[in-house]
């Protein structure tokens, strides 16, 4: 336990000096994509500082930390630019899928040492439940191999990963199965990155597909429940994300009434401000008991644990939507200008929320689980 906690110390202040030193300098440039350059070089910084490989198993060279050490990393991240926490979280998603599905000799290929950042992050449309919005792709299989037709919308990292992680129907039949595919494939045409509402410099492409082979992940009957498992374990990743926005918000808003003055006296020492930052800060402490909490009962597959990291999402989620929004009131009319950090962080929040399909589905399949008969 003590070589753990002491693991996790160390992840947690490389975590917090990759978010100061180098994602702080360059938020506002790296938030200007996809008019302007996409930082690859944090890519290949994160890569060498071992990001990417936190949740996978020693066998695929990860550091097998589990999900309250990812919960650490990205928590400092998205204080600074949540756009590269959603460029690890969707990575990590992907990972757990095909762990999920049994690939383990599949992600030790993609983790070799001779593999680089970009053989190792998988593009994923991470936004979308696939039991929800029916996948537009269909497999057909050909002798012993899959080929793959049809479009996937809003594939995120599909412009900068060598390979991607594609639902897709097989056969026309029900269901869907997940299939690794190339995406130098001849097959495959990208569109312009998109621009979305939060998150620009965690990019994303349309994608079509024609003919285009895929490897099979797992059973081709089995693709819901990976996504269920796999989901179940990242929720509370995407509330560490939520609870990360909610810190940078708070904090800029702190070091802006401090310095404030209005009327004579300092904006913090008004009693509806004061008001505003403690209510403020209850959502923060409520979040962060909420993410630690059930980071725990994941990584221990606890009692309902996962329940406890989808009510982690939610409520992070929802907290995360409301105080960004008394950010931007704490800083009145340049709340709203893009020369502060509040203005990305509204719209980041509600990109965050969007994570592994609809809030309010999520909320419905909540209820649905926590209160279903035996």
């Amino acid at each position: 336990m003590a070589k753990q906690d002491k693991e996790l110390k160390m992840l947690t202040q490389a975590a917090q000096e990759f978010a100061k030193k180098e994602l702080a300098p360059t938020v506002s440039e790296n938030d200007h994509y996809p008019f302007g350059t996409f930082p690859e070089h944090l890519l290949e910084k994160a890569f060498e500082l071992d990001f990417f490989h936190t949740t996978l198993p020693e066998t695929a060279g990860g550091m097998d930390m589990g999900m309250k050490a990812l919960c650490a990393l990205l928590e400092p991240m998205c204080q600074e630019d949540a756009s590269f926490g959603g460029i690890i979280f969707t990575t990590a998603f992907a990972h757990e899928l095909i762990l999920q599905g049994g690939g383990l000799e599949t992600m030790k290929t993609l983790s070799s040492p001779e593999a680089g950042v970009k053989e190792l992050i998988l593009a994923y449309p991470v936004f979308n439940n696939p039991s929800e919005i029916e996948p537009a792709v269909t497999a057909m299989q050909e002798n012993n191999r899959f080929m793959l037709s049809g479009h996937v919308d809003y594939l995120v990292l599909g412009n900068i990963a060598d390979k991607g992680l594609i639902p897709a129907k097989v056969n026309g039949n029900n269901g869907y199965a997940f299939f690794l595919i190339d995406l130098a494939d001849s097959g495959v045409s990208k569109s312009d990155p998109v621009l979305s509402l939060g998150m620009h410099a965690c990019p994303a492409v349309d994608v079509r597909l024609k003919n285009v082979e895929g490897i099979l992940i797992g059973d081709e009957q089995k693709g819901a429940h990976y996504f269920e498992h796999a989901s179940n374990r990242l929720h509370v990743a995407a509330a560490a994300m939520a609870l990360g926005v909610m810190k940078g918000s708070f904090n800029e808003g702190l070091s802006y009434v401090k310095e404030r003055e209005q009327g004579g006296r300092k904006i913090i020492n008004w009693s509806e401000m004061q008001m505003i930052m403690a209510d403020f800060a209850l959502k923060i402490e409520l979040s962060q008991m909420a993410v630690a909490q059930a980071g725990e009962a994941v990584d221990t597959q606890s009692s309902g644990w996962g329940k406890a990291s989808l009510a982690a999402m939610l409520y992070a989620g929802d907290m995360a939507c409301q105080t960004t929004t008394d950010g931007i009131q704490v800083l009145g009319g340049v709340g709203y200008m893009k020369d502060f950090g509040q203005e990305k962080r509204f719209r980041d929040a509600r990109h965050v929320q969007s994570l592994l399909g609809s809030a309010p589905m999520k909320k419905i399949r909540y209820i649905e689980t926590k209160y279903k008969k035996n």
